[in-house]
């Protein structure tokens, strides 16, 4: 006999689960909006009781590894899709920061960069995502329409800036941050341009800003 499809949650495990993805997206923005506020500040952004919060995250680190790690899976799901695109080399790299962008790849980076301990599993998918990229920007360069001297701390920093345009509500700002990336694109789309001065940031820089 063929097993069912999953049952549906039940009524408390369904609030527990929609409670989980509240808290995580309230604390994207507060702490993004400031890496300082207390983790009361995502229970109320939340609308969630702070009770409501400590029974899935035992402290505000516990809760900052758990959106980094989401992050760093947000992000190695997008560069895998790209990888696995076998059409046109700008487009499957272009598309890939486009993506990057709306999942907020990077946001968080340089604001909560030493404000949590980093695992040894969150530093091995570091390193899974590091290679994964280079294999990106590696077949960009190949098909000749990458600047050949872009780097994985390109990507970085560049998403990380784009990330920093607050201007507006939620909607402008996308629109504002989609604009500039676009300029971005043109530039490293300049294969035959002067040479960029000095190197990109190395695994080492990039992945040293957690341990200050």
């Amino acid at each position: 006999m063929e097993t069912s499809a999953r049952a549906p949650m039940s009524g408390r495990k369904a609030q527990a689960a929609r409670n989980d993805t509240l808290i995580r997206e309230a604390a994207r923005a507060v702490f993004t909006a400031d890496p300082d506020a207390p983790i009361s500040a995502v229970a109320e952004q939340a609308g969630v009781g702070i009770s409501a919060l400590y029974r899935r995250y035992k402290s505000k680190e516990d809760l900052l590894q758990k959106l980094a790690d989401e992050g760093m899976d947000r992000y190695l799901a997008q560069v895998e899709a790209a990888l696995a695109d076998e059409g046109d080399a700008w487009e499957a790299f272009a598309g890939f920061m486009r993506r990057c962008l709306d999942i907020g790849a990077g946001s968080l980076t340089m604001r909560l960069a030493g404000s949590f301990e980093v695992t040894e599993e969150m530093s091995r998918k570091g390193r899974e995502i590091h290679l994964a990229t280079t294999r990106l920007l590696e077949r960009a360069k190949e098909a000749g329409v990458l600047r050949p001297e872009i780097e994985v701390g390109d990507v970085s920093v560049i998403l990380e800036h784009l990330h920093g345009i607050r201007i507006g509500d939620d909607e402008r700002m996308n629109r504002l941050q989609h604009r500039y990336l676009a300029l971005i694109l043109d530039a490293l789309r300049l294969t035959d341009a002067e040479k960029l001065p000095g190197p990109a940031p190395t695994w080492q820089e990039l992945r040293g800003r957690y341990d200050d």
